[in-house]
């Protein structure tokens, strides 16, 4: 059983602060600063450029890529950290398109995170070959798939509400159709015991500044299904993808496997933190993260239902439709997250009117959700939002 008491002492956690928003950021790991030190004097202070070989600078992103694959579930070899996620769908989904180049069509939903739309379309209208990005209500994704569709895109837990897709029955109907699939974990890694071998993944892809607590601007990741590996297409032709990086052709040559995904020059202090973020996983079982995490979700619900009536609930209600986080709707949302935050609760507002909370069982407890919702119960009751400095848009939201 994992000791949430010692996972949560694993964390750097503001005195009086109650953080609900590890779903869109997770807090500091407190070795994570040793680590970084380390890397910072140790390594790059005393190696400098000989770091990259002294260090093994150079085979981290393969290296804590077969660690984030334990936890998604991929095969050793077949995930690799770098770059941004914004870059990874892109790798994902030119990949995906040479793999299918007699279809047109690319599926996804009106709930998937607006910058996998957003680089979606771009490449589509890059390539100008006729392609189509279809949209769908996340609810009608399944009666949408047919032979015409080259890929389906889809966040395996919407950004928005928490709605979770049935991620093994849509990547099975897609296969029967002849769709290759791309899941976005981004909210998923770290929350749930999500196994893409199991389901039969072709590409996945997702951040580690989430539920893996690395950091702002940590790196992505990517997986690529080992049927894939060596005849992906990585588009992004960085030199570090290419097969022999020092080498220094003028003609690029795809790396083997994995290694083709690589682009740009590793991030070495963020995977340093990363690193040291991912030695908490070693200590915590995933099964028992989601269960401890719908544990205290619905205590969530329960009492905000019981105490917040004016709050209408926007995640689904059954607890296996949903991933780690829950969503309340109110018309002044935002002025209420503003009002939480100067109380010392952290939470988080998407437009419209949508109020956001991540429930991480590594550092929250009874305690934290009883005490933000004993808050939050009198900022309603009281109308303590209401004021006009609460209501002045922020650049983050």
């Amino acid at each position: 059983m994992t000791d949430f008491a010692a996972t949560k002492a694993l964390f750097h956690l503001p005195e009086g602060m109650i953080y609900l928003d590890g779903n869109s950021l997770g807090p500091l790991p407190i070795a994570a600063t040793d680590r970084m030190n380390e890397v910072m004097r140790g390594q790059w202070g005393e190696m400098l450029i000989t770091g990259w070989n002294k260090a093994g600078w150079m085979a981290q992103p393969t290296h804590l890529g077969d660690r984030i694959g334990r936890l998604i579930g991929a095969e050793p070899g077949h995930v690799v950290v770098g770059d941004t996620l914004s870059i990874k769908v892109y790798q994902a989904l030119a990949a995906a398109l040479e793999l299918t180049p007699d279809r047109r069509v690319v599926l996804s939903d009106t709930g998937n995170f607006p910058t996998d739309l957003y680089m979606a379309k771009g490449l589509l209208d890059t390539l100008d070959k006729g392609h189509e990005l279809r949209l769908v209500a996340p609810e009608q994704i399944d009666s949408a798939l047919s032979e015409e569709v080259a890929v389906l895109m889809l966040t395996e837990v919407d950004f928005c509400t928490g709605r979770r897709h049935d991620m093994q029955a849509l990547t099975a109907k897609a296969h029967e159709l002849g769709i290759v699939t791309i899941w976005d974990l981004a909210h998923t890694a770290g929350a749930d015991a999500v196994d893409v071998t199991r389901v039969g993944a072709d590409f996945a892809v997702g951040c580690t500044y989430k539920y893996l607590n690395a950091g702002p601007g940590a790196p992505a990741f990517i997986y690529v299904a080992p049927r894939h590996a060596h005849n992906a297409l990585p588009a992004l032709s960085g030199w570090l993808g290419h097969e022999a990086p020092f080498a220094f052709d003028l003609d690029y040559r795809a790396g083997p496997g994995i290694e083709r995904m690589r682009v740009g020059t590793p991030p070495v202090l963020q995977m340093a933190a990363l690193d040291a973020a991912l030695d908490i996983w070693d200590r915590v079982d995933l099964a028992d993260v989601r269960a401890r995490s719908v544990e205290l979700s619905e205590r969530f619900i329960a009492k905000v239902e019981a105490h917040c009536p004016d709050l209408q609930l926007a995640s689904p209600r059954d607890p296996d439709l949903r991933g780690s986080q829950v969503s309340f709707r109110f018309a002044e949302g935002y002025a209420v997250v503003q009002a939480l935050i100067a109380r010392g609760v952290i939470g988080d507002f998407r437009e419209p009117d949508i109020m956001r909370f991540g429930i991480a069982p590594l550092f929250l407890d009874e305690n934290d959700i009883d005490g933000a919702v004993a808050i939050l119960s009198e900022i309603m009751r009281e109308a303590l939002w209401d004021r006009d400095d609460y209501k002045v848009r922020k650049r983050v939201t």
